[in-house]
């Protein structure tokens, strides 16, 4: 860790300890009337670490610091998502997702504006991939999308379980290897909680297939590659498929399908939408 990073996670802890108000901690004033901020022993005490070593890190000492004490302390100074997040890169490390991550049934609505104002097809990812909403175009070309009960509507889900889809998919078996692995790196700190186990479960049951890919244990991190669909009423698509991330809800991935040039793709999609 640089010296300047050392300083500002000092900086940074001081700040957040005495912005604290005591009675909301259930703790008494210091003194006769000081009702805000944690006093360094407090801290050190509620974090399970030992005064000195709390001191050394608010003063930018050249000491280690590991990610469970510094969770440790986030906790303690009750700081929200975006301030653990800070704190854990100032100390060198990546955030870790939550392993129970709340149901997203519904894209925002600025995201969702996002998504309509594009005309090729787009889609929101939640983190348990089930899809929380896409445009006109998407449904042109999944058709079934909107009928779909919102507990089937899981990208994972539906590549398996959706015999419609697969027939649009000449390369289903190298696609859905790609989502089981691309979802596996995805789950992190989610394998094994009660809605990640319940997914899983009921997809073993459901394809022997995902059955098969599931325990080869494979791992990928997510890549824009060609996406190839056979359309019942239009025809062969090819898109290139992307996704981003919003900044603002990081939570939802933006999955967009956009039609590789030199083909009838746009053309395609084009009719289709306006139908």
């Amino acid at each position: 860790m640089s010296d300047e990073r050392r300083r500002e996670l000092g900086q940074f802890l001081r700040d957040r300890r005495g912005n604290l108000v005591r009675a909301e901690l259930g703790l008494p004033p210091i003194g006769r009337s000081r009702t805000q901020g944690l006093r360094r022993e407090e801290v050190a005490s509620f974090a399970a670490v030992s005064v000195t070593w709390y001191t050394w890190l608010e003063q930018g000492r050249e000491i280690n610091a590991s990610r469970q004490v510094l969770e440790a302390i986030a906790r303690v100074l009750g700081l929200t998502g975006a301030e653990k997040s800070y704190l854990l890169a100032l100390g060198g490390y990546t955030p870790t997702p939550d392993a129970e991550v709340a149901m997203i049934e519904e894209a925002p609505a600025h995201l969702q504006r996002l998504l309509d104002s594009v005309d090729f097809p787009a889609f929101a990812v939640a983190p348990d991939w089930g899809i929380a909403g896409w445009n006109r175009a998407y449904a042109g070309l999944y058709s079934r999308i909107a009928a779909v009960a919102p507990a089937d509507r899981n990208l994972l889900w539906l590549i398996f379980a959706d015999p419609h889809l697969r027939e649009m998919l000449p390369d289903w078996e190298e696609t859905s290897r790609h989502f089981v692995a691309e979802f596996r790196a995805e789950a992190g700190a989610r394998l094994g909680s009660a809605a990640h186990t319940a997914l899983i479960n009921r997809l073993r049951e459901a394809s022997p297939e995902f059955a098969k890919l599931w325990g080869d244990r494979g791992v990928e991190r997510f890549a824009s590659r060609q996406r190839v669909f056979l359309h019942p009423v239009v025809g062969e698509l090819v898109f290139e498929q992307h996704r981003l991330v919003p900044s603002d809800a990081p939570e939802l991935h933006l999955v967009m399908y956009a039609p590789v040039p030199g083909t009838p793709t746009g053309a395609r999609m084009g009719s289709l939408v306006a139908g």
